[in-house]
């Protein structure tokens, strides 16, 4: 078992991390902005998911392995950045009539979501950073026993349910705000952008 205040100060310091804005928070917002929340759950569950292989790289020493085989993570990296051009495109190619923006959209494999998500964060930098090299600094990784690393993914998974959520119910009401079809077009633009800078973010650091 972990001591109680270092699991208070790792949970502090990956809240900061979490809700502060990034490509994931970026690749959520928007997509939730586009096309509302369906699919919202196995896209974040991906992105949260993506946060726990992190850990285990870091707990299990595996960060000497990670920059061994860097190549397969930059290319992880690409593969998550080009998803997001794709999310990008196609929210801003989608339809702009006037609609029910509550009503659910057409439904996404949500097995394809997953991956996504969990593509953006194994390709994120910031959240790289966070598990290879402030964590360390947070809590002595060497005398981590099973029970410590359940716990870490409890608070990870924990953590990130609350910031994601908090997301997502005010990405969700900002949405209901727009119902015509001019004011669909702009926020499908909108979001696209944001999707494609989120992506430029992750293919260029």
């Amino acid at each position: 078992m972990l001591d109680p205040t270092a699991i208070l100060i790792f949970a502090g310091a990956l809240f900061v991390a979490a809700a502060s804005p990034g490509p994931g928070i970026a690749a959520i917002v928007a997509r939730v902005l586009g096309r509302g929340t369906d699919g919202s759950v196995a896209f974040t569950a991906g992105v949260a998911i993506g946060d726990v292989v992190w850990l285990t790289l870091a707990v299990t020493g595996l960060a000497v392995l990670a920059q061994t085989f860097q190549a397969v993570f930059v290319a992880v990296k690409y593969a998550g950045a080009a998803y997001l051009l794709f999310l990008a495109w196609k929210l801003w190619t989608a339809p702009a009539a006037a609609r029910d923006i509550a009503a659910t959209t057409t439904r996404e494999c949500q097995a394809r979501l997953f991956l996504g998500g969990l593509a953006v964060t194994m390709g994120n930098p910031k959240v790289m950073v966070f598990y290879l090299a402030l964590l360390p600094n947070l809590i002595d990784l060497r005398a981590i026993q099973p029970a410590g690393y359940a716990e870490l993914v409890g608070v990870v998974l924990s953590v990130l349910t609350l910031v994601f959520s908090g997301y997502i119910m005010l990405a969700a009401r900002a949405r209901r705000l727009f119902t015509s079809a001019r004011a669909m077009k702009t926020i499908n633009r909108t979001t696209g952008a944001v999707m494609a800078g989120a992506a430029v973010a992750i293919a260029t650091r």
